[in-house]
C-alpha cells in the first residue's frame, strides 16, 4: 500500500509508524501523530490488531477506515500470548507482551464504536487466526467485502487494492 500511494498518489501524506506493544501507548502515538491532520480529508487503515486500532480511531475521529481481517476482541485473543515474542516485521527483535496490555485492550474494547458506517472491512473466510463470523458481525454496519478463501495476511492484497482505492476515493 505504501508503495502504491508513494508512486500513484504522492500528494497523500502516508504515515505507518511502528507501534509499541502497549495498546495504550499505540493509541496515544496514533492520536498524537494525526492531531493536526484535517479529519475531513484523512483515513486510517489497519490489519489484524491494527484493524482494531483503525476501527477505534475511525469511531473516535469520525474518519473513514479500511479494516483488513480486523481483530474484534483482541484482549481475549492475545491473553494467551503474554511473554516475549519475535517482532513480526523483524524477527531479529522481540517484544514482551505484558498482562497489563490485556487490560489496556479491554479498556479500548469497552468504548463504543459509533461511526462504523464509514468503514470498509475486508474479511477473509480463510483467515486462520481470527473468526470471520465475528469480524462480519462486528463490522456489518459498514461496507463489508467477504472474501472466499485467502488468509489472515490477505496474501492476495493486490487483488483487493482497486476496491480499497475506490473506498478511499483514490481511484
Amino acid at each position: 500500500m505504501a508503495r502504491h500511494v508513494q508512486t500513484h498518489h504522492p500528494q497523500v501524506r502516508w504515515w505507518c509508524p511502528p507501534l509499541p506493544a502497549s495498546p495504550q501507548q499505540a493509541i496515544e502515538l496514533l492520536l498524537h501523530g494525526v492531531a493536526d491532520w484535517p479529519k475531513g480529508q484523512m483515513a486510517v487503515m489497519g490489519s489484524s490488531l491494527g484493524g482494531f486500532y483503525a476501527a477505534w480511531l475511525s469511531a473516535h475521529l469520525a474518519c473513514p477506515a479500511v479494516l483488513i481481517n480486523p481483530a474484534v476482541q483482541p484482549s481475549r485473543d492475545l491473553a494467551r500470548f503474554i511473554g516475549e515474542h519475535p517482532v513480526w516485521q523483524d524477527p531479529a527483535h522481540s517484544i514482551f507482551f505484558e498482562p497489563a496490555y490485556v487490560q489496556q485492550l479491554e479498556e479500548l474494547e469497552s468504548q463504543p464504536l459509533l461511526t462504523r458506517q464509514i468503514t470498509l472491512a475486508l474479511i477473509a473466510k480463510g483467515d486462520e487466526v481470527l473468526d470471520w463470523r465475528e469480524m462480519l458481525a462486528r463490522h456489518q454496519a459498514g461496507q463489508v467485502h467477504l472474501i472466499e478463501g485467502s488468509d489472515h495476511a490477505l496474501s492476495d492484497f493486490e487483488h483487493h487494492l482497486p476496491q480499497i482505492l475506490e473506498f478511499l476515493q483514490l481511484a
